[in-house]
């Protein structure tokens, strides 16, 4: 199963930017850290605890977030406030450095939300790294690294996915190629065609006759985790999915493809569920799986990590962020596993928490676990 073949359609990063600009994890929030987490956040620097809270130094009368730079104080001299406003009232005035009231608490995700904000606006527009520089007074390099950083992906990708993306639903919408292509942003037709291989993977015209009924092929059928759908396109796997009964699995497909033309095939898919549930118990390695899902960049790179952690095996959500260069990025981690939509071909089930609680599961902790359990034999 870990060399399945993946067949991916770019989709608007809308969900990751999301979860990477998330508040900072409960753990860390001011109202449930003690004296000792927050000073043990500020001699790290830990940048995800930044708008939890501020800590003053009385030695300087300055007040800065947990990830200043600036040389670590005496902790005898240190005092923690929920707020700036607070630090202020008390006598302290803000770091020049660090910035501290700056509205999200970190800077570089501030400006990156604007960002993206702004490419969105200007989707019709030829938007290059140097009027990015010159719009939020920053060099074209450490824009562009701060932009790749947080979210995985260059300015350059985010405004292709989203132009791909609105392109994407208003074919689905029953709009022309031609309307389709100047209201999602496409200046010319010539343009517009050079990424519809690659991202639709058809002609545009094609797609959206395609999109609009779509034939796709599906069985339901037992499994140790209850019931399971096997859905498919003719390209390869684009859902598989857990119940307690066929109706909340057909349920879920239609809610997942609306436009499809979806028909059970008992019969055509009886050697992949046998397959499947072989590989399930441990009793065979699957073989090499097409998938035909959609993700994007962020999740490209996640469910592919995902599929090289070998039967049996776990991986935290820290480690799966470290292992795509992303330490920074574990909700988006979670996020996109949360939103694999084809469990065990690409094995979410194997990513735990640092501590070895099970974490979230799309199909259920239970599931989760069971899954686990007969990976490890027991």
């Amino acid at each position: 199963m870990n060399n399945a073949t993946l067949i991916f359609e770019s989709r608007y990063p809308e969900q990751e930017s999301k979860y990477l600009f998330s508040n900072a994890p409960e753990q860390l929030q001011m109202a449930t850290l003690t004296e000792d987490s927050r000073w043990q956040a500020v001699v790290k620097r830990d940048g995800a605890s930044d708008g939890s809270f501020v800590f003053a130094v009385s030695s300087t009368g300055v007040y800065c977030r947990p990830s200043c730079p600036s040389r670590r104080p005496r902790r005898e001299n240190v005092t923690f406030f929920a707020k700036p406003q607070e630090a202020e009232s008390a006598g302290f005035r803000a770091c020049l450095r660090c910035r501290p009231k700056a509205a999200s608490g970190n800077p570089q995700q501030t400006m990156v939300k604007a960002v993206c904000r702004y490419i969105e606006q200007h989707l019709d527009e030829p938007i290059t790294l140097a009027q990015l520089g010159e719009q939020f007074e920053q060099s074209p390099f450490h824009l562009q690294r701060t932009f790749k950083a947080a979210l995985g992906i260059t300015p350059k990708e985010y405004a292709d996915s989203c132009r791909m993306r609105g392109f994407r639903q208003k074919l689905k919408s029953g709009q022309s190629v031609t309307r389709a292509m100047h209201e999602a942003g496409y200046s010319s037709t010539s343009r517009l065609y050079e990424r519809t291989t690659s991202e639709l993977g058809m002609q545009p015209a094609k797609y959206r006759r395609g999109a609009i009924a779509a034939p796709i092929r599906y069985t339901c059928a037992n499994s140790p985790l209850g019931r399971i759908l096997i859905a498919t396109t003719d390209k390869g796997i684009c859902s598989i999915q857990f119940a307690d009964s066929d109706e909340e699995l057909e349920q879920g497909l239609k809610q997942e493809f609306p436009f499809a033309n979806r028909r059970r095939d008992d019969d055509t898919l009886a050697a992949t569920v046998h397959s499947l549930m072989r590989h399930m118990q441990g009793l065979e390695v699957a073989p090499t799986l097409p998938l035909d899902i959609q993700a994007t960049a962020f999740q490209r790179r996640v469910w592919s990590y995902l599929q090289s952690i070998g039967f049996g095996e776990t991986r935290s959500y820290s480690d799966v962020a470290k292992a795509i260069k992303q330490p920074s990025a574990v909700r988006a981690v979670a996020n996109a596993c949360a939103n694999n939509p084809v469990a065990i071909a690409i094995p979410c089930h194997r990513v735990v928490r640092s501590n070895g609680d099970m974490g979230g599961y799309r199909w259920g902790i239970q599931r989760k676990q069971k899954l686990l359990e007969l990976e490890a034999g027991k």
